[in-house]
């Protein structure tokens, strides 16, 4: 495998939510329902916003600012079993980006106002993706060692075990 160059991205926003600090935070949208945020958009990006009220849904696409580093096996918040990274959602992995499905209230001038929102106040936004059903809901049969724990999600709230 060849070497790779870094690459480096530019937030285009900031993502504002009522947690400021990892303790006590919803650990997906599904267990953020009714929680509303903001994203400030940087200027050089508002042209980018058009048409995108149409929309009642946003993936975003962010950085873990917070996360210091990482290992190949953690043990997630929905479980006491050490898993690999990548089949788990949590926050520290080799590329610390985050992605969260919210839903989208209103746009007005520079500020996306949003909810069911799962994100630490000040989080650098690096993309938003319009959610399409027809392309982003797929009809699962297996969610590997989630099977057991997917209906805690909406109850399970963030702890410091990833800093």
């Amino acid at each position: 495998m060849p070497i790779m160059t870094p690459i480096r991205y530019k937030p285009i926003g900031v993502i504002q939510s009522p947690f400021k600090t990892r303790a006590g935070m919803p650990i997906q949208p599904a267990g953020a329902e009714g929680v509303r945020g903001s994203i400030k958009i940087d200027p050089d990006y508002l042209e980018g916003l058009k048409d995108l009220e149409g929309f009642s849904h946003l993936i975003l696409i962010y950085h873990f600012h917070l996360s210091a580093d990482f290992k190949l096996s953690v043990v997630p918040f929905l479980d006491d079993t050490p898993r690999g990274v990548f089949a788990t959602r949590a926050p520290n992995r080799p590329n610390p980006i985050g992605l969260s499905v919210v839903k989208l209230n209103r746009i007005e001038d520079d500020t996306l106002y949003i909810e069911n929102v799962d994100i630490i106040d000040g989080t650098p936004l690096l993309d938003i993706k319009p959610y399409v059903p027809a392309f982003d809901v797929f009809k699962y049969t297996k969610i590997g060692w989630l099977t057991a724990k997917e209906k805690a999600v909406p109850k399970k709230k963030s702890d410091n075990r990833f800093k």
